[in-house]
Parts: structure tokens; sequence; C-alpha cells
């Protein structure tokens, strides 16, 4: 009998410490992931300007100038304008169309067209 009572005590202590024996969580059935719109490639980024060789403005302007009146006031504007617009319309009168906006829309302070 007291053997038979201390191979039960064993016999609790040996199955007592073991870990509970459990059943493995039911696995949850796989979520498909909510679609997500194509990603577009990164577009290019834009081309810059064409670079506009560098002019010797003086010598444009004095082709420009040539026959005014005033040589002296005309180069002075005509440089000017020329550094700002990167441009010197050909021959000596008008043309001002060839060198676009920034040529003819530049005024004096008096409101009056700079460029010659």
């Amino acid at each position: 009998m007291a053997l038979s009572l201390l191979s039960v005590f064993i016999f609790l202590q040996v199955f007592t410490d073991a870990p509970p024996v459990t059943t493995p969580p039911p696995s949850k059935p796989p979520v498909n992931p909510i679609p997500s719109p194509p990603v577009k490639p990164p577009a290019k980024p834009p081309t810059p300007p064409p670079v506009r060789p560098r002019i010797n403005c003086v010598s444009l302007c004095g082709t420009r100038c040539g026959q005014h009146s005033r040589k002296n006031v005309c180069m002075r504007a005509c440089v000017t304008c020329c550094y700002r617009c990167k441009c010197v319309p050909p021959g000596t009168y008008g043309n001002k169309q060839k060198c676009g906006s920034c040529y003819v829309n530049m005024k004096t302070r008096g409101g009056r067209p700079k460029c010659p």
C-alpha cells in the first residue's frame, strides 16, 4: 500500500509538471489583400528650355544702331535689351517680333518701347 501511494504520488508529480496538452488554434482562412491601384512609373522631368548660344551684343547692336541719329542712346538701350532677352532683331529697324515677347514688351519708365 505504501508503495502504491508512493508510485501514485510520483506519477502525479511527473505529470503535473508537464505542460498541459493543448490543441493548436484553428487557422484563419487566408485574407485576400485589398487590390491597390496600379502604380505608375515616375514621370520623366520636363526637358529644360533650349539654351541660346552666347551672342556678342555689342557687335549686333552696332549693326542695329549703325544708321540711328542718336547712336549712343540706341546702343545703350539695345545692349540692355540684348543682355536681358538674349536677342537682337536683324536689320536696322523693325523685325522686333523675331526676338519674341521679351524684346517687344520691354518698356521704359515712361511706358514707351525700350528696345530699338
